[in-house]
């Protein structure tokens, strides 16, 4: 068909609209800043889940970040950091002393959460005090783990060492099970497992938890270089953690469910964990920081240095870096 000097011009017009477009969506995309990278290693404890919610929920990518997260072992997380293949992480307090120690550089940013009867003992029925366990067989974590030392932080407690048990290594899940499967006098394990020896009463008995020694608290942190690289970032981390917490108030049965998705919990299981911890809001850290950090800090450095697991005691304030916290972290 003969092309019409109408159709000649309506072409050309077309053809200019889109290039204009291109242009448009060009200059969009142009305008559109780079999102940070950042590889964070957790594990599957209940009060790391507000993570994970700021990565399903896409409030980490708002806020300029793409994270991955990787489920890696207490035990080996410091060795990814060390490897380059992640930058941050999140562990108890005194996992960073130790990690510290053993020359993986990191810095503690902010609080996460604190447990509430979420970390515990699980003993069979016919053992009636801690004491009870010399001799025992209780399994827990490899050393430089939270369930280990836990167990040191119960048995100092209560006038015994380590040395006054025999321990198996087990993480927290498969040491639960096997607890509820009849093996071993006792366990050390956290949520969302120790519900399961809750939901099995004639397995055993919960003998102590947080609420009865309140020592297990998480941060989240990254290497030095990651934050000196990357000050925007952390910034970005902390908010989105916040606007995570945000998210639970707002719709706690769609944020449950989220959650609860990762560890295999439905909504409702997962809130029946959560019960057993608080996860800490700005000012929550801001006075967590301002005394009880150094407190615990100096305090769990003694009875690592007393267990072996560090050599020297550190200086304390050379593993925070709370110029983000105390900010505000906007």
């Amino acid at each position: 068909m003969k092309m019409t000097f109408r159709h000649r011009i309506a072409g050309l017009a077309l053809a200019t609209l889109g290039l204009a477009a291109f242009g448009q969506a060009g200059e969009a995309q142009a305008q559109t800043p780079a999102q940070t990278k950042v590889a964070i290693g957790i594990s599957g404890w209940t009060g790391f889940a507000p993570l994970t919610l700021a990565k399903e929920a896409g409030i980490f990518a708002k806020n300029g970040l793409d994270v991955t997260i990787q489920k890696i072992p207490q035990a080996s997380r410091h060795l990814a950091i060390a490897s380059g293949a992640i930058q941050c992480a999140a562990t108890t307090v005194e996992t960073w002393i130790v990690w510290n120690a053993a020359g993986v550089a990191t810095r503690q940013l902010f609080q996460l959460d604190k447990s509430y009867g979420a970390d515990g003992m699980a003993v069979r029925n016919s053992i009636a005090s801690i004491k009870d366990l010399k001799g025992k067989t209780v399994a827990a974590s490899s050393p430089g783990t939270a369930p280990y030392f836990t167990l040191a932080w119960f048995l100092k407690e209560n006038g015994m060492n380590l040395k006054d048990v025999n321990i198996v290594n087990m993480e927290p899940g498969p040491a639960a099970q096997a607890f509820v499967a009849g093996q071993n006098d006792a366990a050390m394990t956290y949520e969302p497992f120790l519900s399961a020896v809750r939901a099995a009463p004639q397995s055993g008995k919960i003998i102590a938890t947080t609420l009865d020694y309140p020592m297990v608290m998480d941060t989240f942190g990254c290497t030095p270089a990651f934050i000196s690289a990357n000050e925007g970032a952390v910034r970005a981390l902390l908010k989105s953690y916040y606007e995570a917490l945000d998210m639970i108030k707002a719709d706690e049965a769609k944020a449950f469910g989220i959650m609860g998705a990762d560890v295999k919990q439905s909504a409702e299981q997962f809130g029946n964990s959560a019960k057993f911890l608080r996860w800490q809001g700005p000012e929550d850290n801001r006075k967590f920081f301002a005394g009880p950090w150094q407190e615990f800090s100096a305090k769990a450095a003694d009875l690592l240095l007393e267990i072996g697991l560090i050599k020297t005691k550190p200086d304390i304030a050379t593993l925070v870096d709370t110029r983000f916290v105390m900010g505000g972290g906007s």
